[in-house]
């Protein structure tokens, strides 16, 4: 029982660092996932991406009220 307690706190340490292999495995699964021939998983989830950007732009940067009536001239 005190070797798995042991490891299990060593680990916990250096969890909480960012380890160069971890970066270096996101940037290498980044580039694949870019490079990918797999068209519709990628396009299906830049799509996605840039819809939720639009709504959330359309939400949060806009001050314009498209259902307030508007004036008459």
């Amino acid at each position: 029982m005190a070797p798995g307690g042991s490891s299990g706190s060593n680990s916990g340490g250096s969890s909480s660092a960012v380890s160069p292999e971890g970066l270096r495995s996101w940037v290498r699964g980044a580039y694949r996932f870019a490079t990918d021939r797999n068209d519709f998983r990628r396009n299906l989830i830049v799509n996605l991406g840039l819809f939720a950007v639009g709504v959330w732009v359309a939400r949060n940067l806009t001050d314009i009220d498209l259902m307030a009536p508007q004036p008459v001239v």
